[in-house]
């Protein structure tokens, strides 16, 4: 039975179409011009247009509007504040009191551990903790230390890309 199904089997009707086979004379329908019209653009042989070419158009690129100036230097923060983190420190999900960004990925409180941090201080912190950061606002800094903890700069560059 299986052998009568097997020897049976083909495509669907119209899912297998031959080649379109242009300028191979008049015969075949697809001679002479080839498809390509009459003279004008793209008619001749090793005629090409790049990809973003719109036939004359305004190109897109040109009819945006353009504002401002964006640097190609600009470092984009994740920013983590610091109630954030005494959440974190009474909730005893902190080992030590240490806080880097390794640890802030894996509790998924920041996207990319190779993306810089910066350190807000937005809220209140009553833990002592010893964090490491790429940056810190001055009222991040003045109060994780007002309660016992310390800071430390992350130097280099980090990678954006991670």
């Amino acid at each position: 039975m299986a052998r009568d199904i097997l020897s049976t089997l083909a495509p669907a009707p119209g899912s297998r179409t031959r080649k379109k086979r242009i300028g191979r004379g008049q015969g075949s329908g697809k001679g002479g011009t080839s498809t390509r019209g009459h003279k004008g653009a793209n008619s001749r042989a090793g005629s090409k247009h790049r990809a973003w070419f719109e036939g004359g158009q305004m190109p897109l690129a040109r009819r945006v509007p353009k504002r401002g100036f964006n640097s190609p230097f600009k470092v984009e923060y994740q920013v983590v504040n610091i109630d954030t983190l005494g959440k974190l420190a009474t909730d005893g999900k902190l080992q030590n009191g240490v806080v880097t960004p390794e640890v802030l990925a894996r509790l998924g409180v920041i996207a990319k551990a190779a993306a810089p941090v910066k350190v807000l201080g937005n809220g209140e912190l009553k833990t002592q903790l010893d964090v490491a950061a790429h940056a810190f606002s001055a009222s991040a800094a003045e109060k994780i230390r007002a309660a016992g903890g310390k800071t430390q700069t992350i130097s280099g560059r980090a990678s954006t890309n991670g």
